[in-house]
């Protein structure tokens, strides 16, 4: 059985100017403005949801199928994946564009000048899962995230039209989507994921109510930032599960892909809901304290013993041997 990421490959081009951009900017001149900045750094970090998802389904022992569309230039982002358990061998590759791209200029007041480049990312929607379902193995879940939307809403279909069992992550289209999309993305999903603003978003511009989204969706499970995790079924009370307390928050960069990372392999593994928002919670606080989304490692004395130390003895009885052994356990169920 496996688990098939759909989303966003891209690289995050980071660059700091260590003085402010306003005193460059004269005011009646914004209509001819032409400037450049010097900066004195740059950083290059891996990302996109799906990449990121994989990356941490693979830090917990897993092999995700990672489905996206990139450029030639993929090819060092590649490797780093496959040194890190994900299987790349499903990625659409541009004969034209460079994989997506964000470049983003911060100053010394936080300001920033950033573009996002989509570029390969725009062939997704070429992209059949059934070619990848019959090279892999039966689908245990596919994952809808933040992509394309036109190559949201045709996985999204082919996931009802085969009966694959799919979980919807819409979160950054929410914004852009009109209510059709938004329905098209959602409906029919076993599993929805969300932050609470985002939840906000889906009910508005859906028309639908919060039970009806629960009519739709087998779980609903809403991310609450420092306040944890809300899982909604309907019919039933919300469960609440607490965040793990962060020692350090340099970055929240990719949290909520890491969290869904650690539901998904608790998933995987056939926890309950609860457990698996437990190690959501746990996977994601590596990432709030490390700068990069990608850049954290699992450990599996200390990270069990932090789970244990969050959510008590049965999160280690149950998540430590599936660290030990999480193909094989995901294998029988």
């Amino acid at each position: 059985m496996s688990l098939l990421i759909t989303g966003s490959i891209a690289t995050d081009h980071l660059m700091t100017f260590p003085g402010r951009f306003t005193d460059s900017l004269v005011v009646d001149q914004l209509d001819k403005l032409s400037v450049s900045f010097l900066v004195d750094d740059l950083e290059v970090r891996r990302g996109g949801c799906a990449a990121n998802i994989c990356f941490g389904l693979g830090a917990l022992g897993l092999s995700p199928v990672l489905v996206g569309s990139v450029g030639e230039d993929f090819g060092d982002y590649r490797s780093w994946l496959e040194r890190h358990r994900v299987d790349c061998e499903s990625v659409h590759y541009s004969e034209t564009r460079h994989t997506a791209r964000f470049v983003c200029t911060t100053d010394a007041d936080h300001a920033q000048f950033a573009s996002f480049y989509a570029g390969a990312m725009s062939e997704a929607r070429e992209i059949e899962l059934a070619p990848i379902v019959t090279r892999v193995g039966d689908a245990e879940l596919v994952l809808v995230a933040p992509n394309d939307p036109e190559a949201m809403r045709r996985h999204t279909a082919e996931c009802r039209h085969r009966g694959y069992r799919f979980a919807s992550d819409p979160s950054q289209q929410l914004a852009f989507g009109d209510g059709e999309l938004i329905r098209d993305l959602v409906d029919g999903a076993d599993l929805l994921f969300s932050n609470e603003y985002e939840a906000s978003l889906i009910t508005t511009k859906t028309g639908w109510t919060r039970e009806d989204v629960l009519e739709r969706v087998g779980t609903w499970v809403v991310t609450l930032g420092a306040s944890g995790v809300r899982i909604e079924q309907a019919g039933a009370e919300p469960v609440h599960v607490a965040a793990v307390p962060a020692t350090a928050t340099p970055d929240p960069t990719g949290v909520g892909d890491a969290f869904r990372a650690g539901f998904l392999a608790a998933e995987g593994w056939g926890l309950s809901r609860e457990r698996a928002a437990q190690l959501g919670c746990l996977l994601a606080v590596h990432v709030v304290e490390c700068i990069g989304t990608q850049e954290y490692d699992v450990q599996p004395d200390a990270f069990l013993a932090r789970g244990t130390a969050a959510y008590g003895e049965g999160f280690g009885a149950e998540v430590g041997p599936r660290l030990a052994d999480p193909q094989g356990l995901s294998a029988r169920g």
